[in-house]
């Protein structure tokens, strides 16, 4: 009878001593450590003399809940899209007139000097340059074939000279004016007939610049 009482006690110990092995939580466990006691309408976990909130097995009463993850920072605001440039402005339409005047209403046979008439059609000019932003007026003398090459090629100068002093004398900035001679070089007709050299005869006056925005 004790040898049996001995054996049952070791039994008994080895039981025990498998338990407390298995356990991890100050909450009881069967023997094979997978299953916490409960009691019997399964709403209390039986507890040991250990047992604390922190040494609960998860999911019995009193244990400590775990804090949730904290929740990710909000994403910076997306910067906001720079606003869109204004459109350049469209470029000035650029402005080029050519006219070409006879130099005999202009000037009097063989002179340089401008008459009423050559001085009215300049005025005109200047009205309408005044319309746009002015880069440059050109002044370009000619003559007919009577004469000598040389004494036509000083004439012509003189004559686009003479232009250009009355066109700064109006107003017209002095280095925006440019003279040019060429004497009988360009013929724009046949100079055996005195037609043909009354056309050769002239002024020809181009100006360029931008038109004025309005």
């Amino acid at each position: 009878m004790k040898k049996l009482n001995k054996v049952a006690m070791l039994f008994a110990s080895a039981a025990l001593a498998t338990a407390a092995g298995a356990q991890t939580v100050d909450n009881w466990r069967n023997a094979s450590g997978d299953l916490v006691w409960k009691n019997g309408t399964n709403e209390y976990c039986w507890r040991d003399a250990n047992w604390t909130p922190a040494t609960a097995a998860a999911g019995c009463d009193g244990a400590i809940a775990k804090a949730a993850a904290p929740a990710a920072a909000p994403a910076p605001a997306a910067a906001p899209a720079p606003a869109a440039a204004a459109p350049a402005p469209a470029p000035a339409p650029a402005v080029a007139t050519k006219v070409t005047y006879a130099a005999d209403a202009f000037f009097d046979f063989d002179k340089s000097v401008l008459k009423p008439e050559g001085k009215a059609k300049l005025d005109d000019l200047v009205s309408k340059v005044k319309g746009i932003n002015l880069e440059v007026i050109i002044a370009v003398g000619h003559t007919d074939s009577v004469g000598s090459d040389a004494y036509n090629q000083k004439l012509s100068v003189r004559r686009s000279e003479a232009v250009k002093a009355y066109l700064v004398s109006k107003g017209i900035e002095k280095n925006r004016v440019y003279t040019e001679g060429k004497g009988e070089k360009q013929p724009v007709a046949d100079n055996k007939t005195a037609e043909g050299r009354a056309k050769n005869r002239r002024v020809e006056i181009e100006v360029v610049g931008t038109r004025a925005s309005k």
